[in-house]
């Protein structure tokens, strides 16, 4: 019976001992079974002592005689709930535990197969680096070796030009000597040919020492320390987390529907993280960045520095009072397209050349990612595993594609269900607690899809026009996005449920752009112009 009939069910007199329970808690009909020793009674108690099931008349027989005996409905119906219990549990509790566990082991597998393919990239890329290095080396070495030959052979060429040279010499004192003998004038040999007649000595040259070659000394394992070591740790991995089951209080009586609803939130709010929201909006500071016009979207660094674009694609880097620290330009305009990742460098997508950019901390700036025929719009990276989620646009369609840490294209979302676009122009995108993604779609509306890609929910304000920005999610899995056209930004929980405006032109809010929430909870809000206000609103 309801509530209502309940109540009138216990004010007639006749009632009033009457035992209401819930009717899950209602005590179950006992099953026929007839009693072998009297077939026409049915078994309905149990013998205390024995532990036996009897029928009446059996009770009444000298071996029970001064047994206590207890209703067998009773404990049938107790066993009965402790097992409808234990089946609850199992298909509440511990099979969707596991079934999520499995999941968990699943993605590790599949982790593992990317770290691996990451480990076998960069061993082949190190082995080409070194292939490269004995390259160069050779290639000096052969310099190196030609320059000694040059020298030995222009040395050798001197000492076949000074044999050449004594040879002539040679010849011509031959020929002399022959002119002497050929003469038929006995004064010739008397008063022409000298006494002493010397010839030049040969000419002394030295043997050139030639170079030796001495291999290097090396083995398998000289050349494997150069590639690198794989490192296997001997330590075990963190036993995979398992959420305790929610135990409900037992009932002692009926309630109201209601009754029972408070009940349960009393009980969700005692296992509830200490943090709430507060009662109203604090404003902390603001202060105004120079360099820009317009703070379009805010990405925190950390170090507790803050990346600040605008429409017309400067992209500086500020203190936390404002003040400058370095400047880019790029291609972004009214969109999130620059984020830090866990490693602390700082990614920003080139929407007109088709690249995703990695700028590390020590400043070098290079291409990380190509997206095709897409034009990456806005970019995210996940404080869950460091994926990268990054919304595209190509021919007025638009899809979120997810990337690990090493730029390999993991998963693209484009459609729902029934193969309807989710996206026009994703200009803003981030990920909240539970892994859903949720993106501004210019000029219509925020869609959440969950992390396997599929459809959850597409918010729009149902009371005037809606135009959804910047966009960030809180520890508390609540989204919030800005709306350009009522100079809002609207607070929703996890499954895209209105909360409230949580601020609105009565806060001087003027045309909010965008939206971040960083480790203290402090709420940045970007606006037209130059101006950057920071907001207390969680307890």
């Amino acid at each position: 019976m309801c509530k209502t009939c309940r109540d009138q069910h216990l004010r007639i007199s006749e009632n009033k001992n009457h035992e209401v329970v819930f009717y899950q808690q209602r005590k179950r009909q006992l099953p026929v079974e007839k009693c072998k020793i009297h077939p026409t009674k049915d078994i309905d108690i149990l013998c205390k002592e024995c532990n036996i099931p009897l029928c009446s008349k059996c009770s009444t027989m000298q071996e029970h005689w001064g047994h206590h005996f207890i209703d067998l409905e009773t404990i049938y119906t107790d066993k009965f709930t402790l097992c409808q219990k234990e089946i609850s549990k199992i298909h509440n509790y511990f099979l969707p535990t596991s079934q999520d566990l499995q999941r968990e082991v699943q993605e590790d597998a599949t982790e593992v197969k990317q770290i691996m393919d990451s480990i076998r990239t960069s061993m082949k890329t190190e082995a080409e680096s070194l292939k490269n290095m004995v390259d160069t080396v050779l290639s000096e070495k052969m310099e190196e070796l030609h320059q000694i030959e040059k020298s030995l052979l222009e040395k050798l060429k001197s000492q076949e030009k000074t044999f050449d040279d004594y040879i002539a010499y040679l010849s011509d004192f031959v020929k002399e000597f022959q002119n002497y003998l050929s003469s038929t004038e006995l004064s010739n040999f008397t008063t022409k040919l000298p006494e002493n007649l010397k010839i030049q000595s040969i000419p002394e040259t030295t043997k050139l020492v030639t170079p030796n070659f001495s291999s290097a000394q090396y083995n398998k394992n000289d050349v494997a320390k150069l590639l690198g070591k794989i490192t296997v740790t001997d330590k075990k991995g963190e036993l995979r987390s398992v959420e305790p089951m929610e135990i409900p209080p037992i009932a002692t009586s009926m309630k109201s529907t209601s009754e029972q609803t408070k009940q349960d939130e009393h009980v969700k709010s005692d296992k509830k993280q200490t943090l709430s929201l507060s009662a109203s909006v604090t404003k902390v500071r603001e202060f105004n960045v120079p360099g820009v016009d317009g703070v379009y979207h805010v990405s925190l660094d950390q170090s507790g520095r803050l990346w600040i674009s605008d429409f017309d694609g400067n992209l500086v880097q500020t203190d936390l009072q404002g003040n400058v620290i370095q400047k880019i330009k790029t291609s972004g305009e009214d969109q999130g397209y620059h984020t830090v990742t866990q490693d602390g460098d700082l990614i920003f997508t080139d929407k007109d050349k088709k690249v995703i950019n990695r700028i590390t901390q020590d400043n070098n700036i290079t291409e990380f990612i190509k997206t095709g025929d897409w034009k990456p719009l806005s970019i995210h990276s996940s404080h869950i595993n460091g994926d990268l989620l990054v919304g595209m646009l190509k021919d007025r369609e638009g899809k979120v594609t997810r990337y690990n840490k090493t730029g390999k294209e993991l998963q693209n979302i484009q459609r729902d269900s029934k193969g309807r676009g989710l996206y026009g122009a994703p200009h803003y995108i981030t990920e909240n607690i539970n892994g859903d993604i949720c993106t501004s779609n210019f000029g219509t509306a925020v869609v959440v899809v969950d992390k396997s890609g599929q459809h959850r929910f597409s918010y729009t304000d149902q009371k005037s026009d809606f135009d959804p920005c910047g966009i960030c999610t809180d520890v508390l899995g609540h989204i919030l996005v800005c709306d350009v056209i009522t100079d809002t930004v609207h607070l929703l929980d996890q499954d895209g449920q209105f909360l409230s405006l949580l601020l609105t032109q009565q806060q001087r809010v003027e045309y909010p752009c965008s939206v971040c929430v960083d480790d203290e909870n402090n709420l940045y809000v970007g606006q037209l112009g130059n101006t950057l206000r920071v907001y207390k609103y969680i307890n």
